[in-house]
């Protein structure tokens, strides 16, 4: 099942972009591109979310809706 986390981006003068959640403790990703911190933190959050599903049986975060939101970033 999908789930949604919300992720903080910050670009630092070294030109590298970190990622961090509020929502999901120990999430930081770091990457040289907005599309590679995404796909790195995603990576990450899905370890943390199955371990804690293995701790704790469930999931904190709600389901992915039908319909929602998405910044679209472009490079031109």
């Amino acid at each position: 099942m999908e789930r949604i986390v919300n992720l903080h981006i910050e670009k630092f003068p070294e030109g590298v972009y970190l990622a961090t959640s509020d929502e999901l403790q120990g999430l930081v990703a770091q990457g040289r591109t907005i599309q590679e911190t995404i796909e790195i933190a995603g990576d990450v959050a899905k370890k943390i979310l199955e371990a804690q599903q293995e701790r704790k049986g469930e999931l904190p975060f709600p389901a992915a809706s039908e319909a929602f939101d998405y910044p679209l970033i472009i490079n031109a």
